[in-house]
């Protein structure tokens, strides 16, 4: 794999949060998930190579999308940073008494390792119950899961992505957490 090729599309990745909603027609959905508990609800879109989490509460209707794209929506941004390496992230929408806390890490992998994590990974999903959507590029078998959990007083969402291209490997953690 290409030094290069990695560095570029590793460099890519942002994370943006935003106080709104996004319509799916600005994005390429390949899978949709949505639940409820209490009085919440938390709605996961995978696309290849990113995601997008909404999760709404009283007022609050609040966005995560992590993507590769350089052109997103820059209305109701809250916040945002580069995916690359290792990244923890808190914002506290006081109104509503909710917290949002991320956490992001990146890799590149050679081809065995990636393939590993990718069996690992799927696996993985198929055991949660995870949206799961599967893709080619011109390196080989992409992945994106996202595996969501909907609890009492809090949802949790594990999201996975793999990028044959690069060996990319994202991985990223986010609750949103009732007070």
């Amino acid at each position: 794999m290409n030094t290069t090729a990695k560095t570029a599309n590793l460099q890519s990745y942002q994370v943006l949060l935003y106080d709104r909603a996004l319509h799916p027609k600005l994005f390429s959905l390949k899978g949709r998930q949505v639940l409820r508990n209490g009085g919440y609800e938390v709605e996961a879109w995978a696309m290849n190579g990113s995601h997008l989490l909404r999760f709404e509460y009283k007022t609050l209707c609040c966005c995560e999308l992590v993507t590769d794209i350089e052109r997103n929506p820059t209305q109701g941004v809250v916040t945002s940073c580069l995916c690359a390496g290792e990244h923890e992230f808190e914002h506290r929408f006081a109104r509503d008494h909710v917290n949002y806390m991320s956490s992001i890490q990146t890799e590149t992998l050679s081809e065995n390792l990636f393939a590993a994590e990718h069996e690992e990974l799927l696996d993985l999903g198929r055991q949660m119950n995870a949206l799961i959507h599967r893709w080619q590029d011109d390196a080989g078998e992409c992945l994106t899961v996202l595996a969501v959990q909907a609890l009492s007083a809090e949802a949790h969402i594990q999201a996975y992505h793999l990028i044959a291209n690069g060996g990319l490997v994202l991985r990223s953690q986010t609750i949103f957490e009732l007070e």
